[in-house]
């Protein structure tokens, strides 16, 4: 069995989704994260809500307490 911070790593440069605590999601590139508090840096991302894009950023950060899941 992986462990999630292996799979997280081995996600780096491909597309990701980030599931929030809000309800939205995030749909994008992971760039990079950090290991204490999990907060992730993702690239081109689309921002969804109700299953549907309604935003795009270049770069975004979400913080780690705002996360549910991330996905590969």
């Amino acid at each position: 069995m992986e462990k999630p911070l292996k799979i997280l790593h081995s996600s780096l440069n491909e597309r990701v989704i980030v599931e929030l605590r809000s309800g939205r999601a995030y749909h994008g590139v992971l760039d990079g994260y950090d290991v204490p508090h999990m907060n992730i840096v993702l690239k081109n991302a689309d921002e969804m809500r109700n299953g549907e894009s309604v935003k795009k950023h270049n770069t975004i950060i979400v913080r780690g307490d705002n996360i549910i899941y991330v996905s590969p």
